[in-house]
């Protein structure tokens, strides 16, 4: 298992989170998609177990060099959607 870091910003308020979780050693080397899906496991699982969160991505990026996927979309909620922006790399 890897750790990994996401920041993650709310478009509507301008809040910042910092999050820490743990996958699979070899994301960075798989889809944009499988890194982004861990992360959401980890959010739906772990930060908001009570909510079952649902989201939609718009974008995402992966930068070789730097070792971080960018990622924007809109996460899913009970209460209304949230657009947000994510950039996940290794810890």
């Amino acid at each position: 298992m890897t750790k990994y870091k996401a920041v993650m910003f709310d478009a509507q308020t301008g809040a910042q989170n910092i999050y820490e979780f743990e996958s699979e050693d070899h994301l960075m080397d798989q889809s944009r998609m499988r890194l982004i899906e861990a992360f959401m496991e980890y959010v739906d699982h772990v930060e908001l177990p009570k909510e079952n969160i649902g989201y939609e991505i718009q974008t995402a990026l992966k930068n070789h060099d730097l070792g971080v996927v960018t990622a924007i979309g809109i996460l899913k909620l009970a209460h209304g959607d949230i657009p947000f922006m994510v950039m996940i790399s290794r810890a």
